[in-house]
């Protein structure tokens, strides 16, 4: 099931500040998803009130993290825009807002430059996996950051000369320069 928020708001202050909200998750998230596909997290922890059977049987991908239950990212519920188990999804995710949406929500940028930032990030976030391919790293299942990871502790095979030679720097300043978008701009 694919969910859109709408609404019809009444020109209350209370309903008005409501109205923002949905407006800005409607106009913001199905275009940005980095919460859900892996650059944003690698796992989500499920809080105590989630029903962990429902949730495996929705499709969730869990595991446990010590003495936590996740799941990993990217989610498997997300198709790219969308997810798939909105309406019964985990309350992380029904809680979690990005500095980026809470921003817009409270009239502090505008939808058009959030919509130009999560643009951007994801171009950076394309160009780290770009070069990740390079390194032999391919596995779209593990988060960005598991994936950096495992090429920057594979040791590199400099056979090819000075292409594979600068390729674990460009890769870091590519991540690096991700890193500080992602903390900048959707984390607080």
């Amino acid at each position: 099931m694919k969910v859109r928020a709408s609404a019809q708001v009444s020109e209350t202050p209370v309903a008005m500040n409501v109205g923002k909200a949905i407006t800005a998750v409607s106009q913001l998230c199905p275009n940005c998803g980095l919460c859900c596909n892996g650059v944003l997290f690698a796992d989500v922890q499920l809080r105590k009130s989630d029903d962990v059977r429902r949730l495996a049987g929705l499709g969730l991908s869990l595991e446990r993290k010590g003495r936590k239950q996740v799941f990993a990212q990217p989610c498997a519920c997300f198709d790219g825009k969308f997810c798939g188990i909105y309406a019964e999804r985990p309350v992380r995710c029904r809680t979690f807002e990005c500095g980026l949406l809470k921003r817009v929500q409270n009239g502090e940028l505008g939808a058009n430059a959030a919509l130009k930032t999560i643009a951007q990030t994801k171009r950076q976030a394309e160009k780290v996996r770009g070069l990740l391919r390079k390194f032999g790293q391919f596995d779209e299942r593990l988060a960005l950051t598991e994936r950096y990871g495992q090429a920057m502790t594979a040791p590199v095979d400099l056979s090819d000369g000075k292409a594979s030679a600068g390729l674990p720097g460009k890769l870091m300043l590519a991540f690096r320069d991700l890193m500080r978008t992602l903390h900048g701009e959707f984390l607080e």
